[in-house]
C-alpha cells in the first residue's frame, strides 16, 4: 500500500477513538474532583501575546528561549500559542475584573498547548495538560489542599502509587536574591563542567542550574550551597506548615532541596510528581506558590497558587498499570433488519432506542442477515432485534440474548418495553456513570 499524500506534523497526533476514552476518562475525573472542591472550569485562548509568556514566565526560561511557537499576525503583532496555563489564567483573572469576586478565585482547564521541543516520548509539540488556580489568598493550607487535590486525581486514575511527590520551598524574593548569589559564586570557575544551556543560565536565571538533567551539571549542583541556608525565617515557617498540612493528609512526600521548577514566577512552595523508576525525567505534573505573578502583569500584588499535569504522560502511566479506560460506548441492543418495509421499521425504532439512553446500532445498508449478525457479535451487543418480511407482515420482532444465544419472537409494539425491562439496571448504571 502507498504512503498517504498528507501526514500529520511532527510532534502533533491524531488522538484516535480508543485513545479518546482515556481522555474522556481523565476530563470526567478532573471535572467531578474540582467540581467537589468548588472550582469553576475557565478556558483561554489558545493565542495570547508573547509579551505576556515573556513577562511572566521569564525571558531567561527554556519555554521562552526555545520553546514557543511564534509568529506574526497580519496587523504586525507578535503572538504566541500558548505554552502553558497559568499566565493565561492570571491576565484573565485581571481582564475581567474577578478580583472584585469572593476571594480566593479557584478555577480549572483542561486544553491543548505548545511547544517546539524535540518530540519524544511523553513529550510532544502539542500536548494536554489539566491544572487548577487558586488566586487571591496567601495560606499554606491551600497549598497543601492543591497538592491534595492532585493526589486524589493521580489516586481515582489509578497512578498514584507510580509516583512520588517531590517538594521544596525556593522562599521569597529576598531569600531568593541571597541564595542567587552565593550560588553563582560557587559556579564561577566551574564553567568549563556546564552543559551548554548551564552556562547561559549561570548569569541569567542560577537557580535553573540546580535543575538540569545532565550528569556533569547534577554532580554539581548536589555539592552546591543549600538553599536552606538562605531561607528566611518566615519562609521556613510558611513551608513547615504546607508539611504539617500534607501530614495530615497523609500524604507522603519526599524533600527535595534540589527542585526549583522551570519557571520564574515560582515563590516558596514548589511540588512535582515524579516516576518512581524514571524520577524527574517523567514527571507527570507539578505547580507551586506565585504570589508575585499578578503584580508582574500589572495588576495589584495577589497570591496564587496552582498545579497542572500532561495528560498523555498521565496516559502512559495507567497503561503501564494495566488500567483500562471505561466506556460509554457499550452496544446494548444491535438492530438487524432484511426487505425495504423491515428497514423502514428499524429506521424509526434505532432512533427511539437511543433517546431512551439505550445504546442502539443498525445496518442500514444492503448487508446479509448473516453479516448484520456478525456485527452485532463484532460490537458485543447485549442483545439483537431481528426483523424480516414475515415479522413485519405479522407484527412481531425477534429479541436475541447474544451473550446466551437464545431468543424469543415478540410484538413488535412491545420491543421498547421488553427491552428497558432486560437491561433496567445496566441502562441506568451507564447514564449515572457518565451524567455530568
Amino acid at each position: 500500500m502507498s504512503a498517504p499524500l498528507f501526514q500529520a506534523v511532527r510532534g502533533m497526533n491524531d488522538i484516535l477513538p480508543d485513545e479518546h476514552l482515556y481522555f474522556s476518562f481523565i476530563k470526567k475525573v478532573v471535572r467531578h474532583r474540582c467540581r467537589q472542591a468548588g472550582f469553576r472550569r475557565i478556558t483561554t485562548p489558545v493565542m495570547e501575546n508573547v509579551e505576556l509568556f515573556q513577562r511572566g514566565l521569564g525571558d531567561a526560561t527554556d519555554i521562552v528561549e526555545k520553546e514557543m511557537f511564534v509568529f506574526t499576525s497580519n496587523s504586525g503583532k507578535r503572538m504566541a500559542l500558548r505554552p502553558e496555563g497559568t499566565a493565561g489564567v492570571v491576565r484573565s483573572y485581571l481582564q475581567n475584573g474577578m478580583q472584585q469576586l469572593p476571594q480566593p478565585v479557584e478555577l480549572y482547564y483542561i486544553e491543548p498547548f505548545f511547544r517546539y521541543s524535540r518530540p519524544q516520548k511523553g513529550r510532544f509539540r502539542q500536548f494536554h495538560q489539566f491544572g487548577f488556580e487558586v488566586i487571591g489568598e496567601n495560606d499554606p493550607a491551600l497549598d497543601a489542599q492543591v497538592i491534595y487535590l492532585a493526589h486524589r486525581i493521580n489516586q481515582d486514575l489509578g497512578v498514584a502509587d507510580k509516583l512520588q511527590l517531590q517538594i521544596n520551598t525556593i522562599g521569597c524574593k529576598e531569600c531568593r536574591g541571597a541564595y542567587r548569589e552565593a550560588l553563582v559564586n560557587y559556579y564561577i570557575g566551574k564553567e568549563r563542567s556546564l552543559c551548554g544551556d548551564c552556562k547561559n543560565r549561570l548569569n541569567r536565571n542560577p537557580l535553573r542550574l540546580l535543575d538540569c538533567k545532565v550528569e556533569d551539571c547534577r554532580i554539581l549542583a548536589s555539592i552546591a550551597p543549600k538553599f536552606e541556608n538562605s531561607i528566611c525565617d518566615k519562609c521556613k515557617a510558611f513551608h513547615a506548615l504546607v508539611l504539617e498540612y500534607l501530614d495530615a493528609f497523609q500524604i507522603p512526600y519526599v524533600k527535595n532541596p534540589q527542585l526549583v521548577r522551570g519557571l520564574d514566577y515560582y515563590t516558596n512552595t514548589v511540588f512535582e510528581f515524579w516516576s518512581r523508576k524514571e524520577g524527574a525525567q517523567n514527571a507527570t505534573g507539578g505547580g507551586g506558590r506565585y504570589d508575585g505573578l499578578v503584580e508582574l502583569m500589572g495588576g495589584q500584588p495577589t497570591p496564587g497558587v496552582g498545579y497542572a499535569a500532561g495528560i498523555e504522560r498521565t496516559i502512559e502511566y495507567m497503561k503501564e498499570s494495566g488500567i483500562r479506560a471505561p466506556s460509554k460506548d457499550k452496544v446494548h441492543v444491535f438492530v438487524a433488519q432484511l426487505g425495504l418495509p423491515a428497514k423502514k421499521r428499524a429506521m424509526t425504532l434505532i432512533p427511539k432506542l437511543r433517546e431512551l439512553g439505550i445504546y442502539t446500532l443498525g445496518a442500514i445498508g444492503k448487508a446479509s442477515m448473516k453479516a448484520q449478525m456478525g456485527l452485532a457479535d463484532k460490537f458485543k451487543a447485549q442483545y439483537a432485534i431481528i426483523m424480516g418480511q414475515i415479522e413485519v407482515q405479522e407484527e412481531k420482532a425477534i429479541i436475541r440474548d447474544m451473550t446466551k444465544g437464545s431468543q424469543e419472537i415478540i410484538p413488535y409494539d412491545t420491543v421498547i418495553e421488553v427491552l428497558e425491562k432486560k437491561l433496567g439496571r445496566d441502562k441506568l448504571e451507564t447514564h449515572r456513570l457518565w451524567e455530568e
